[in-house]
């Protein structure tokens, strides 16, 4: 299961509405090869229809859609916005990774 925050949720839905998409457009959420622990995470907003690969989540009225491959490496992720003088940005809180490197961006297994 993959958990959204209150405020990750709010930022979400603030970007769907600034850049004009539809409401029930989901997340992608991916994992890719690279960073400088590994893996990193990808965001963007998927407008294509899932394939028979991927797995649908839904948590506080945001659709999630992760590829097979990538769930295996974010079961269990809380994905949470921080924002602040030192700027904003989606925190990856990831059960799985055995190590982080500074920015968060990136995990190794």
């Amino acid at each position: 299961m993959i958990k959204i925050t209150d405020k990750a949720a709010k930022r979400i839905k603030e970007l769907i509405k600034d850049e004009g998409l539809d409401s029930h457009v989901a997340l992608r959420v991916k994992v890719k090869r690279g960073g400088c622990s590994g893996f990193s995470y990808n965001l963007d907003f998927d407008k294509e229809t899932p394939s028979d690969k991927d797995k649908i989540f839904e948590d506080k009225e945001v659709k999630l859609i992760i590829d097979s491959e990538s769930l295996l490496y974010l079961v269990g992720l809380n994905l949470d916005f921080e924002g602040g003088l030192n700027g904003a940005g989606f925190v990856f809180s990831n059960p799985n990774a055995t190590k982080t490197c500074g920015c968060g961006s990136s995990f190794a297994v």
